[in-house]
């Protein structure tokens, strides 16, 4: 499946009170529905564009702690079929009885997302895989400004279709090693998650093209990233986590100016 279909689509331009009429073909991001299958139980269906797809499988395992390490994935196929694809994967028995656990304890609840006491415990239990290191040092807000324009000429899905976020990871010199797009943002860094996993965890961090949520920044934690930048706006949550288990964290990261909310310490001022 391509991430990208042509239409045929008119476009209206008011100039001087006039209407002009232009029929033109454009580019349409592609959302497949991809349905995540452990050891033959479908866990989960994702609205997602159709690339990178074994990096999406094990990033979105990892982060979500259904895999603490990639060897605990044994084997992964991606089967196309009318409704979408499945990406079937046999993981480890240990993880496949704890996976089955946490579904049955889900039983049962009414509610969107995360909401009330109990959904916000299990937000901070799940704290406990976080892996938490102390590597990167010595971050130069300087090139910063150099990161941002090789995320911006490396979005190629983006300038086709201008619908699609993106998650890059830098060495600790800002250094552009690895760019993974998706239409929705958590995707996009689950892609990148992967490839990261795959990479053997190199030294670095993360740009978003998105908001930094809570949830961007617990999975990066849960798969050893240390430090995340985002274009757009953080919250409330995701600044105490954060602060919590030393991350650092900046949001408003354009070109001459960031916000640092969390873990200062890292960068060199």
């Amino acid at each position: 499946m391509n991430s990208i279909t042509k239409f045929n689509a008119n476009h209206l331009i008011v100039e001087n009170d006039s209407i002009l009429n232009n029929e033109i073909e454009d580019n349409l991001i592609s959302e497949t529905a991809v349905a995540l299958v452990y050891n033959d139980i479908s866990h989960t269906v994702m609205m997602c564009t159709s690339q990178d797809l074994e990096d999406f499988a094990l990033g979105f395992s990892l982060a979500e702690g259904i895999l603490t390490d990639k060897k605990e994935l044994y084997g992964l196929d991606i089967v196309e079929n009318c409704n979408g694809i499945e990406i079937q994967m046999e993981i480890s028995t240990r993880q496949f009885v704890a996976l089955k656990d946490k579904r049955r304890s889900m039983a049962g609840r009414t509610g969107c997302g995360i909401c009330g006491v109990e959904q916000l415990e299990q937000v901070q239990q799940s704290c406990n895989i976080f892996q938490k290191s102390d590597r990167l040092q010595n971050i130069s807000p300087l090139m910063l400004d150099e990161c941002l324009a090789q995320l911006e000429k490396h979005q190629l899905l983006s300038k086709q279709t201008g619908a699609s976020h993106a998650a890059a990871f830098f060495s600790p010199e800002g250094k552009l090693l690895a760019i993974r797009e998706d239409v929705g943002r958590h995707v996009a860094l689950d892609k990148l998650l992967g490839w990261h996993a795959k990479a053997d965890k190199p030294l670095g961090f993360v740009f978003v093209t998105s908001r930094a949520s809570f949830e961007m920044v617990q999975k990066s934690l849960a798969c050893g990233i240390e430090m995340l930048c985002a274009i757009s706006a953080t919250t409330e949550m995701a600044v105490r986590i954060a602060k919590e288990n030393n991350f650092t964290l900046l949001a408003f990261t354009r070109k001459g100016k960031a916000t640092v909310y969390s873990g200062i310490e890292r960068l060199v001022l």
